[in-house]
């Protein structure tokens, strides 16, 4: 298939497609006039970097762990030992990334409570 064709069925733009495919992450054959040519099986390729993305991954990462993920009833499952570890620390990078978020949250909080209800006074 094209890759209008997969943009289509998997609703990601041909622009991320082509970025996909920047980063390692899609490999269609080319044409020998360069056109792309996608497998069934990218459908399912795609919607997996779309979970992974959602879950708060870079492209880097999905780019190591995604031939050890797939996806059942909905959840990413990992089908290789060794990707548990990358997936905890991905974890706990988001976990520090929502502390450091209701910190700031709680500065502003402070902050507003702290100001004079009227300030045109």
């Amino acid at each position: 298939m094209h890759i209008g064709e997969l943009s289509r069925r998997t609703g990601v733009s041909e622009r991320l497609l082509r970025y996909y495919e920047k980063q390692g992450l899609l490999w269609p054959e080319r044409s020998a006039s360069g056109y792309r040519h996608y497998q069934e099986s990218d459908v399912d390729t795609v919607l997996r970097i779309r979970r992974l993305l959602a879950a708060g991954l870079n492209t880097e990462t999905i780019a190591l762990v995604m031939p050890c993920v797939r996806i059942k009833a909905g959840n990413l499952v990992p089908v290789c030992p060794e990707v548990i570890d990358d997936l905890r620390r991905q974890r706990d990078r988001l976990t520090q990334a929502i502390e450091d978020l209701q910190a700031s949250r709680d500065l502003l909080d402070a902050a507003l409570a702290a100001a004079p209800l009227d300030l045109t006074a």
